[in-house]
């Protein structure tokens, strides 16, 4: 079963937590897909991820720029894997029915909006209901990450 990981975002925004997520990802040799709920939010980050560090970047890429399968980051609003990815990153409440294709998904939600929390707490349901392993991780008052279940 996919590995479910829950990140409850208050104190960063997605925008900032993302690229250093994908780092992570790209640092341990994994591909990742990240679902978006707009063809403007993936246009935002793809231009995020080439400006979010003076001196880094990630390669990624989008159907704008074609060659899924070149692309270690693949930013996209289909239920897809074109790039065989093995971590999905799900954001503004996009959706999979393909969870079973990587092994870890990764939510990213606004902990500041309450339609969103709960909205993220249905889904929970859903995946423990389907006997998927799911952890939570909330932000601290700094901004570090607390595993809370």
């Amino acid at each position: 079963m996919t590995k479910i990981r829950f990140y409850h975002l208050q104190k960063s925004p997605l925008e900032r937590v993302l690229p250093q997520l994908l780092e992570k990802v790209l640092a341990k040799g994994d591909r990742a897909v990240v679902m978006a709920g707009s063809e403007e939010r993936v246009e935002a980050l793809n231009t995020l991820l080439w400006t979010y560090a003076q001196q880094s970047f990630l390669p990624h890429g989008s159907t704008r720029d074609g060659n899924a399968a070149d692309q270690p980051i693949w930013l996209t609003t289909e239920d897809e894997n074109p790039n065989g990815a093995t971590v999905l990153v799900l954001t503004d409440g996009a959706s999979s029915e393909s969870l079973g294709a990587f092994d870890l998904c990764c939510e990213l939600f606004d902990g500041n909006d309450p339609e969103v929390v709960s909205a993220a707490r249905e889904r929970w349901k859903g995946y423990t209901q389907t006997g998927h392993s799911v952890a939570y991780w909330q932000q601290d008052a700094r901004g570090g990450w607390e595993k809370k279940g």
